[in-house]
């Protein structure tokens, strides 16, 4: 693990200028530098980088980010690959002995569950190494040590971590799901005898396991289970790994099992990932649209596949948004993308890929084989079944091209449609219209952006008096929270840099990301900050005031003068002499 302080110090050492533009050339644009995205295909320039924050924003992709995460989007490296290789650049020494600490949001048991997970994951990579067994299974598989070192592959041995050098009795690794306690209250490995394949997230870290079994028992497949640092519903393995190839493609391959996504990077296809043990859910569909345009769902042509398929397609509706693309692929019943890839090849495989069948033309495929299409009834049902997900959809123009395929199909009219549907009448879509936000949302987000410009002001800030409940709000609570962290650990407030680094990847990511990006495009004035923020604060206290101006009126109208206590009416008439652009009733008058 690497202390907080050692990345402070290296990403104050390295330019983040002077790196990027190692790898794609910048041009002056003001006060910071531009040049054509390296994330995404465009041809004019929207990826700025800001020298004096030391980070990188697209406008077009929202890619964003410091010099570790250029380096781990791309590079492909992970969280301490990219460290190690800023470090390197920097003569720095990487010191790994001591803990680093995470996001405040996390706290400390997160960071002993990353670093006893990551003991396990070295004790189980030893291990693979000194099993003839675990070695000839993967060679069987058609898998070399190159591709069981890129995803780092390991083997639990029979007596699991009791031969490692951690405590067996450490709590730590029944929270992290190595270990599990039986009725007898005796503690005992979640994985033995199985070839062990790590799931990292962004940041690089291991945060559970997938257990192969060699031999024959059951399951043939075990995943860790749910713990603080593993929601499955969440989480899809090989995607750090994925990075270059789901760049280079813009295309990402969903498949069932991580030993399909593992043979398939063995034989040249990178950008293949896989949903551990659960169907696929609308968080997956978004975190990898949020990187590519094209999805194509890859499974097995048997019914389990295609119910498999049908549940992803349920659960993308609600996730696609205009101008991506969502594919199905079905395989030959006797094969699996491993079995297919190794018979015919990555040529062959990516053809399938190319060619996959369209989200619409699935989703009416299906229905149509469940309704009798030359009955009057069967075209009725083939409308009611496809209601449900023609509401899900959120792309007007898509959802257009399905009603008028239904209306032909059907026999009905496309108003009818529409009206069975219960949809409302669909046109071109109008210009985009930024969304109506309330006025506490609007005064958080401004805090959040004046935090993020000087750090400082979140020592300021009264947290506890945060108006609401908005996702601002939280999004606002948790970036004071951390600064005022950070502060503690080097006594001053971090720059934009090493705070944004700490939030990396974190459920406030697309907050932080619009706020960076507007800062981008306008900061505000030094000379103005201080001001900005006092009126903010003023503002939420009149906010507060009205507030509460407003529920003791509302008291009095329903309970009459006498429902309010003297201690109401006095303050009461308080917060009116001190508000001064209120009316001067009284409970009384009103």
């Amino acid at each position: 693990m690497i202390p907080e302080s050692f990345i402070q110090d290296l990403l104050h050492r390295v330019d983040i200028v002077d790196l990027i533009d190692a790898h794609v050339p910048l041009k002056k644009a003001g006060a910071n530098y531009a040049a054509c995205c390296p994330f995404h295909n465009e041809k004019s320039p929207s990826f700025t980088v800001s020298p004096t924050k030391q980070f990188y924003h697209c406008f077009g992709c929202g890619a964003h980010g410091t010099a570790i995460g250029f380096m781990m989007e791309y590079s492909g490296m992970g969280f301490i690959d990219a460290v190690k290789d800023l470090a390197n650049r920097a003569g720095m020494q990487v010191p790994e002995q001591e803990g680093r600490r995470r996001e405040a949001s996390d706290g400390p048991r997160t960071v002993d569950l990353v670093e006893a997970m990551t003991q396990a994951a070295q004790f189980y990579r030893e291990q693979l190494k000194a099993s003839p067994k675990a070695i000839d299974y993967l060679k069987q598989r058609g898998l070399t040590g190159e591709i069981a070192a890129r995803f780092g592959m390991g083997y639990a041995p029979p007596n699991g971590l009791r031969e490692s050098s951690l405590d067996y009795n450490d709590p730590r690794l029944t929270a992290a799901g190595l270990l599990k306690t039986g009725d007898d209250g005796r503690r005992y490995d979640y994985f033995r005898d199985r070839v062990m394949i790590p799931i990292i997230n962004p940041k690089g870290e291991v945060i559970a396991f997938g257990g192969r079994i060699i031999g024959p028992g059951e399951p043939k497949y075990l995943n860790s289970p749910e713990t603080p640092l593993f929601e499955k519903g969440r989480e899809l393995f090989g995607l750090p790994q994925a990075r270059v190839a789901l760049r280079e493609t813009d295309t990402a391959i969903v498949v069932e099992g991580y030993m399909d996504v593992i043979a398939l990077a063995q034989h040249g296809v990178g950008n293949a990932v896989a949903t551990l043990g659960t169907a696929t859910t609308a968080t997956h569909v978004q975190k990898l649209l949020r990187q590519v345009d094209r999805i194509v769902f890859c499974f097995d042509g048997d019914n389990a596949g295609r119910k498999a398929a049908w549940r992803a397609l349920e659960n993308s509706l609600e996730a696609l948004p205009e101008q991506k693309t969502i594919g199905f692929v079905f395989l030959p019943e006797e094969h699996d993308p491993d079995s297919y890839v190794r018979e015919f090849g990555k040529d062959a495989f990516n053809r399938m890929v190319a060619q996959a069948t369209p989200l619409s033309d699935f989703l009416l495929r299906e229905l149509g084989r469940q309704c009798d299409l030359t009955s009057a009834e069967g075209k009725a049902k083939l409308v009611a079944d496809a209601k449900p997900l023609l509401q899900k959809l959120q792309t007007p123009l898509l959802r257009l091209q399905l009603v008028k395929r239904l209306a032909e199909i059907s026999g009905f009219s496309q108003t009818e449609v529409e009206r069975l549907c219960e949809l409302r009448t669909i046109a071109p879509p109008a210009p985009a219209r930024a969304p109506r936000q309330s006025p506490a949302a609007t005064f958080m987000k401004k805090l959040i952006r004046l935090i993020l410009q000087k750090p400082a002001l979140a020592l300021r800030l009264p947290i506890d008096a945060l108006p609401g409940d908005l996702p601002e709000t939280r999004t606002l609570r948790r970036l004071v929270t951390t600064v005022r962290d950070m502060a503690e650990d080097g006594g001053a407030p971090p720059a934009y840099a090493p705070l944004l680094e700490r939030l990396r990847a974190g459920e406030d990511d697309a907050l932080l990301r619009a706020a960076a990006s507007d800062l981008m495009h306008e900061p505000f004035a030094e000379d103005e900050i201080e001001s900005e923020f006092a009126g903010t604060l003023d503002k939420f206290a009149r906010d507060a005031q009205t507030s509460e101006i407003d529920a003791l009126k509302a008291k009095a109208r329903a309970l009459g003068v006498a429902g309010l206590s003297a201690d109401e009416k006095a303050r009461y008439v308080a917060l009116l002499s001190t508000h001064g652009n209120r009316s001067r009733e009284t409970p009384e008058a009103s």
